[in-house]
């Protein structure tokens, strides 16, 4: 059987014909890998360390200080125990999240196509070494220093060397020209914008000029994501109120007779409780932890403000060629240009080569489709041999299935290249839309060409009819094409000419006139079979969906029908439409873009328009592209999209994500796991801002009404560590609920705190801070001690943020049809905390110091039903939520 492996063709040059693997692996061991120099990760100590630089830690050692110079010992060492076990939980997060963000950049490993052993071949960029043969095309980026030995219309991109802004041409050049160097070496970094090339690797690693710029500058410095940064913004602002509020309590308290270092204390740990300073690294936690999921289901993500861009997602401009198809392209049909159809059996055994044709003169049309098939065989940069009884294929799809076809009509290119020896070649360019090939023979230069339909047909004006060569029929050919285009056929022409042998040294594309048009051949490329349930998902999540493709407008609106998708005619517009739309200005071209769903025939620089388009039309765009040309698009849209199987490295570096299975469904397992990791950070928004209001609240209500102080300050701090900081982090990294694809994409203005979670804020805040004062008001007029008051108050609340926490585990569904087992680690941080409070209060310097003391079953049970009300409280509002949002969707 035919096995399709996605290699490049081995180009064959007598004078340089690459090394062996032994050599290779020699040369390695030798000189080492070609990777450029690495700083160092951060170690455990110094992550440590960063985390106290921060203003609430300066206040705490300032309050351990205070606690020092008054004699009270145990407070001021439980600060220092708070911030030592704070910081500890703080170096986990960050440096696991650190590491793992590592571990996924290295799935993203760069490769070079190489000839090893004399077979092409594509190995890891960092195991080149000098004396490698690289072979090179149109986007790949230059892996090491290398010195040309072939090229075809090569042009490269420097500008991250040398700040030169446009391509610059490559080629060999005569010994002893001064410019011999410059133009004949390639260096690593740079970009192959243009061509193609084979090149011997003359430098790697740090000996290369990148090498040499890396080893002096290092590596920056990643960026905030936005929504960390707009929660830092959010956290300074709530620092502020919370400043505000314990100033309020101090004078209040001072006017009142309190001693002062309790007032200031008290300060202190109300501000550390109230203040969420741990949120910015719960959410880095949960983007973090969404960013390992993706990679599980495809997608790896190179930038993580991604995770919440994608999860925001309104369209998605996809490409059809792999993404929506399975890439695999089959020749199934032949069309000559009389009409006459020729079958080729899809997926055959090119062991039992077959071309089925009818009628009297059934050895004619064998002979004409073999004419055919000799053009697309020459015209081809791609391979087909037999290794190991297998069919083993390299290069670009179209042409393996052009040699595919080409076998089961009996035709080798090896012996065709034989017979027909090469003089020169025009490798496929988009601009260009064909391939040509320039071959000697005895006294003629003979010109094979492959493309666009509509491109060969104006370059030929002789057809091969029955046997004869007959004036064209332009309008006939382009109706066939049209046909077979109808029928979901991607279609490609062939045509052949002579031209003069003089001419041999000077041929191009202005010899591809006057051409013998050949035929039609059509291919197949399936969609993949879980397409159309992907399509389901977005509809059913808001997101808006259109193609934008290079294939003619039947053929990819062919494509699109069986994929899924959602269209009328009015909605399929080509490259041209959108050209004549941005002459007429963004206006027009808005308006366009506004109702359709399949752009066909569409250019990569037109592609850039449509998806500035769709941003003025306000939407938050996802787009794919593997090409170089794609490489603007993917950096104007919010959320770039590369294919890792076939996307070139220009592509990829653009890209804010990395699909490694080029599946339009990962995209969409994408944009799910996106909406799950910001609706856990809303979950952890809630619960901290709650929670430290809920303690403010306390407070103000206790000083009017002439109370003492319902907590003490190590208390504070206690509950800020048992609480937060475990249950924070285990809400950042819950599962999603799996109905993140059931409703429409959030509206990228939406605030942190939208008028559900300020009004879910208030409600819990007035139950938790408003219970705990009730509570600690009865037991003070009920003849209870102070601290034993106080004990069962922060038994309370411990109790309240734990069913806060169980509450927060869904922002929609009821907390008893949530199952939490589907997030173990949440409960078992309720649990914990649960356990270690309890503990605590058995452990006699803990308890001393936190002024605690073991309760009795009843005062557990007690405190467990008052902190229920706030389950009372959030069934009721999610109740009416889901009611609400039930009669909007119906009306």
């Amino acid at each position: 059987m035919m096995n399709l492996t996605a290699q490049t063709p081995a180009p064959t040059t007598p004078a340089v014909i690459g090394l062996t693997s032994i050599e290779a692996e020699e040369r390695l061991a030798e000189l080492g890998p070609n990777t450029l120099p690495e700083p160092e990760p951060p170690s455990p100590l110094r992550v440590f360390l960063i985390q106290f630089r921060n203003p609430i830690i300066y206040i705490l050692l300032l309050a351990s200080a205070l606690s020092f110079a008054t004699g009270r010992i145990e407070d001021g060492l439980f600060i220092l125990v708070v911030l030592l076990i704070n910081a500890s939980i703080g170096t986990y997060q960050e440096y696991s999240a650190d590491r793992a963000a590592a571990a996924l950049r290295k799935l993203e490993q760069p490769s070079a196509r190489v000839i090893r052993d004399g077979v092409a071949c594509r190995i890891e960029a960092k195991r080149l070494v000098v004396g490698d043969l690289v072979l090179l095309e149109s986007g790949d980026r230059i892996p090491a220093d290398l010195m040309l030995v072939d090229a075809s219309d090569l042009r490269c991109d420097e500008s991250l060397l040398t700040g030169e802004s446009m391509p610059v041409p490559k080629g060999r050049t005569v010994e002893g020209s001064s410019d011999e160097t410059a133009s004949s070496m390639l260096l690593a970094g740079s970009l192959v914008t243009r061509g193609r090339a084979k090149g011997v690797v003359t430098a790697t690693g740090t000996a290369t000029m990148l090498g040499g710029i890396a080893t002096e500058l290092g590596r920056a410095s990643s960026s905030q994501p936005p929504l960390v940064a707009r929660l830092a913004k959010f956290t300074n602002a709530l620092a502020v109120f919370v400043g505000l509020a314990a100033l309020v309590l101090v004078v209040a308290g001072f006017m009142r007779g309190l001693p002062l270092h309790d007032l200031i204390m008290m300060s202190v740990g109300l501000a550390v409780s109230a203040v969420p300073e741990g949120l910015p690294i719960a959410i880095s936690v949960a983007l973090a932890v969404s960013m390992r999921r993706m990679a599980a289901r495809n997608v790896i993500v190179r930038s993580m403000p991604a995770v919440e861009a994608l999860g925001s997602t309104t369209i998605i401009a996809t490409d059809k060629t792999g993404t929506l198809t399975s890439n695999v392209q089959t020749v199934t049909e032949i069309r000559l240009p009389d009409g006459t159809d020729i079958a080729l059996d899809a997926h055959a055994d090119l062991d039992k080569c077959e071309i089925r044709a009818s009628g009297l003169d059934s050895d004619l049309v064998r002979e004409r489709a073999r004419r055919l098939l000799r053009a697309a065989l020459l015209a081809n940069e791609g391979t087909l041999a037999r290794r190991d009884d297998l069919w083993v294929a390299a290069g670009d799809t179209v042409d393996v299935a052009l040699l595919a076809a080409g076998r089961k009509a009996g035709l080798g290119q090896e012996e065709l290249n034989d017979r027909y020896p090469l003089a020169a070649r025009i490798a496929y360019e988009p601009e260009h839309k064909y391939a040509a090939s320039f071959h000697h023979g005895s006294d003629r230069i003979h010109v094979f060409v492959k493309g666009a339909s509509e491109v060969l047909i104006e370059m030929s004006d002789r057809v091969d009819s029955a046997g004869n060569v007959v004036e064209i029929d332009r309008a006939s050919l382009l109706a066939q094409k049209e046909e077979m285009a109808a029928r979901g056929l991607r279609v490609l022409a062939f045509a052949e000419g002579e031209i003069g042998a003089s001419l041999a040294g000077s041929l191009g594309h202005g010899h591809l006139v006057d051409l013998v048009f050949l035929g039609l051949a059509g291919l197949q490329d399936p969609v993949r079979p879980e397409v159309p349930n992907a399509m389901k998902d977005c509809h059913a999540a808001g997101v808006e969906v259109v193609m934008v493709t290079g294939d003619d407008p039947r053929t990819a609106a062919a494509i699109a029908r069986d994929a899924g998708l959602s269209f009328h005619a009015g909605q399929v517009v080509s490259g041209h439409d959108i050209d004549e739309a941005a002459r007429a200005g963004d206006q027009r071209l808005d308006e366009i873009t506004r109702e359709a769903r399949i752009y066909a025939r569409v250019q990569p620089v037109q592609k850039s328009a449509i998806v500035a388009s769709l941003i003025r039309n306000g939407h938050i765009v996802a787009v794919t592209g593997d090409g170089v040309n794609d490489g603007p698009a993917l950096k104007k849209a919010h959320v770039g999209v590369a294919m890792g199987l076939r996307g070139t490295e220009v592509a990829k570096e653009s890209a804010d994500l990395v699909v490694t299975d080029d599946n339009f469904a990962s995209i969409v397992a994408g944009i799910a796991e996106g909406r799950a990791a910001y609706r856990n950070i809303r979950k952890v928004v809630l619960m901290s801002v709650a929670t430290g209001a809920a303690e403010v609240l306390l407070f103000m209500l206790a000083l009017p009404f002439g109370l003492p102080m319902p907590l003490l300050p190590v208390q504070l701090l206690w509950l800020n560590l048992v609480t937060n900081g475990i249950q924070d982090v285990a809400l950042a990294g819950g599962r999603p609920e799996g109905d993140e694809l059931a409703g429409p994409p959030r509206s990228p203005l939406e605030p942190v705190l939208d008028r559900t979670m300020i009004r879910r804020v208030v409600q819990s805040t007035v139950v938790i801070g408003g219970a705990a004062f009730l509570a600690f008001q009865w037991m003070i007029a009920h003849g209870y001690g102070v601290p034993e008051a106080r004990n069962i108050t922060l038994l309370i609340f411990v109790m309240f943020e734990n069913v806060q926490t169980l509450a927060c585990s869904s922002e929609r569904r009821s907390i008893f049809s949530v199952d939490i087992l589907r997030n173990r680690f949440l409960l078992l941080s309720v649990l914990a905390a649960q356990t270690i409070h309890i503990s605590a209060m058995y452990v006699p310097w803990l308890s001393r110091t936190l002024g605690l003391s073991p309760i009795t079953p009843l005062e557990w049970g007690l405190s467990m039903l008052i902190a229920s009300s706030l389950v009372l409280v959030t069934e009721v509002d999610k109740f009416v939520s889901r009611r609400r949002r039930d009669h909007t969707s119906h009306a």
